[in-house]
C-alpha cells in the first residue's frame, strides 16, 4: 500500500522511461501550442482511499526546457506535493525528472516525509485480520540514465529510507529500519513521448541490492521488470496501452520492502490486504479522448503474488478492473491529471492520478 501511494502521489515522478505507426505525441492537439519556458499548474489532490480516507491537498507543479535551444530533449519537470488525510496521516514530497544534451542524460530527484497510518493483515495472531500500524517515513532517492545507444538507457540510483513503525495492540515489536538500496537499471524507450505516448515500447529492468556494507541490517535483493507497449487507434486519437509487470524480492526481504498488489499494479486493491515478497501482473487499458482536454479510460488486469505471511494467499489470482475520467494538465505537453474508480477482489479504490497509470 505504502508504493502504491507513493505512485499516486507523484505521478511517476519515477516515470522512467513497436514498431508500430509513429503518431505525433500530441494529434489530439486541434491547434498548435506556443511554447513557453516555465509552464505552472497547480493541481488540488481529492480522493478517498479505505485505509487513508479522505485525501486531500496541492501539487504543484512546473515543466520547462533545461536548454531551450535543444528540441530533441522532452521537457523537464519540478513539483511538489502536500497530502493530508481524515485518518490523520500527511505527506510531503518533492520531486524532478530533468532531461540534457539532446535526451542524452535523464537525472531524476526525489525526497518524501510523512506518518502514515495503514492496515495490514494478520493470521498468525489469536484473532486473525486486520491490525493497523503507522509509519513515520523519510525517504531520498538520486538517480541518473544515460542514452547508450538509440532508444536504449543504462544508469545508478541509490535510495535512502527511513522508517519508524509501530504496530496496534503490539502484535509486532517496535520497527525501526534504515535502508540503503543500490539500483543498476537498463530501459529501452522507444515511445514517442515520455507524459503520454502513443506508440512505442517501454520495457525496463532494474536489479535494487540492499547490501549490508553500506548499512543495511540484511542483505536482500529484488528485481523489477516491465514492459509497456501502446498501440495508437483512430489515427492516434485513441491510445490501446498494455503492461506486464513483475517485481521479485529475494533473500530477507524486510515488511516496508515487501509488495502490495494495488495502485498501479493492479488497481481496485486499496485495503493492503494482499502482500508478499514479490508480485506478477498483466493488465490492458483503452484510453479515449473524446476533445483536447478530457478523455475517458476503461481497464482491467490481474496479478498474483508470492512470500506472503498468509500461505492461503500465494499464487492466487487476483482481478482487477475500471474506468477513470481524464484532464490536460498543461498547454503545451500532453499531460493528464484524473481519477480511477475501480474493483478488485474482495476490495475496490478510488486514485487521484498526476499523469497516466503507465
Amino acid at each position: 500500500m505504502k508504493k502504491c501511494l507513493l505512485v499516486i502521489l507523484l505521478f511517476g515522478s519515477f516515470v522512467s522511461f513497436t514498431h508500430a505507426q509513429k503518431i505525433p505525441a500530441d494529434s489530439t492537439t486541434a491547434k498548435p501550442q506556443k511554447n513557453k519556458k516555465f509552464e505552472l499548474s497547480v493541481m488540488p489532490f481529492l480522493s478517498y482511499n479505505r485505509n487513508l480516507e479522505f485525501m486531500f491537498g496541492a501539487i504543484p507543479m512546473l515543466m520547462y526546457k533545461t536548454n531551450q535551444q535543444d528540441t530533441i530533449s522532452p521537457k523537464s519537470l519540478s513539483g511538489i506535493s502536500g497530502v493530508y488525510t481524515t485518518n490523520k496521516s500527511y505527506f510531503f514530497s518533492f520531486f524532478n525528472r530533468w532531461y540534457f544534451k539532446e535526451d542524452t542524460w535523464r537525472l531524476k530527484l526525489f525526497a518524501l516525509t510523512g506518518d502514515y497510518n495503514n492496515q495490514f493483515y494478520l493470521t498468525d495472531n489469536e484473532v486473525p485480520g486486520f491490525y493497523d500500524y503507522g509509519t513515520k517515513a523519510t525517504v531520498v532517492s538520486v538517480g541518473a540514465q544515460r542514452k547508450i545507444r538509440p532508444h536504449l538507457f543504462g544508469g545508478l540510483t541509490y535510495t535512502y529510507a527511513h522508517y519508524d513503525t509501530n504496530y496496534e495492540d503490539e502484535v509486532q515489536p517496535e520497527d525501526v529500519t534504515q535502508t540503503n538500496a543500490l539500483e543498476l537499471n537498463m530501459l529501452w524507450d522507444s515511445r514517442n513521448a515520455v507524459y503520454y505516448p502513443t506508440s512505442g515500447i517501454k520495457s525496463q529492468l532494474r536489479y535494487i541490492s540492499y547490501p549490508t556494507w553500506i548499512g543495511n541490517d540484511a542483505s536482500a535483493n529484488k528485481i523489477l521488470a516491465e514492459y509497456n507497449q501502446y498501440f495508437p487507434m483512430k489515427n492516434g486519437r485513441d491510445i490501446i496501452a498494455a503492461r506486464f509487470a513483475g517485481k521479485f524480492g529475494l533473500g530477507d526481504i524486510a515488511f516496508q520492502q515487501q509488495s502490495t498488489i494495488g495502485g498501479k499494479d493492479i488497481r481496485g486493491y486499496s485495503e493492503g490486504k494482499f502482500r508478499g515478497d514479490g508480485v506478477i501482473d498483466l493488465q490492458g487499458e483503452y484510453r479515449y479522448n473524446f476533445n483536447d482536454k478530457m478523455g475517458l479510460v476503461g481497464f482491467a488486469g490481474i496479478a498474483t503474488l508470492y512470500g506472503s505471511d498468509t500461505e492461503d494467499f500465494n499464487w492466487k489470482a487476483y482481478p482487477g478492473a475500471g474506468v477513470g475520467y481524464r484532464y490536460r494538465a498543461f498547454k503545451t505537453v500532453k499531460f493528464n491529471i484524473g481519477l480511477d474508480a475501480a474493483v478488485g477482489k474482495e476490495d475496490w479504490g478510488i486514485y487521484f492520478r498526476i499523469g497516466e497509470a503507465f
